[in-house]
């Protein structure tokens, strides 16, 4: 499992982006949704988060300079085979954390209830 959560630190945000983008667009939904549901989760605005894909860091650093939403445990359930509440790594869990924030949106659940407000 160590190699995944190594391979998932390394990666970059920029590499996966355009497919988190491609992902809900595809299913009707905006790259503006995609961005609120981005800031909710990590605290960046469109300029930070422009600026981290222009400067191509890792999952890792990504992670480490946002400003975590207190309500982020309130994710819970699979993505990619993998229970988010079991997840050890936290590192690996917030990826998946933002994984699932992608995959309700491009699935239609409301705003609210991905935002965890309801």
């Amino acid at each position: 499992m160590k190699s995944h959560d190594e391979r998932i630190a390394s990666m970059t945000f920029a590499s996966v982006y355009p497919h988190y983008l491609t992902k809900v667009e595809k299913k009707g939904r905006t790259k503006e949704e995609l961005h609120r549901v981005i800031e909710w989760l990590t605290g960046y605005t469109d300029e930070k988060l422009q600026q981290l894909i222009d400067e191509k860091v890792t999952f890792e650093q990504f992670f480490n300079d946002a400003d975590l939403n207190p309500n982020c445990n309130l994710i819970t359930g699979v993505i990619c085979g993998y229970r988010i509440e079991e997840i050890e790594n936290p590192l690996t869990k917030k990826v998946r954390c933002l994984d699932k924030l992608v995959d309700e949106l491009a699935k239609g659940r409301k705003m609210e209830k991905i935002l965890r407000e309801a």
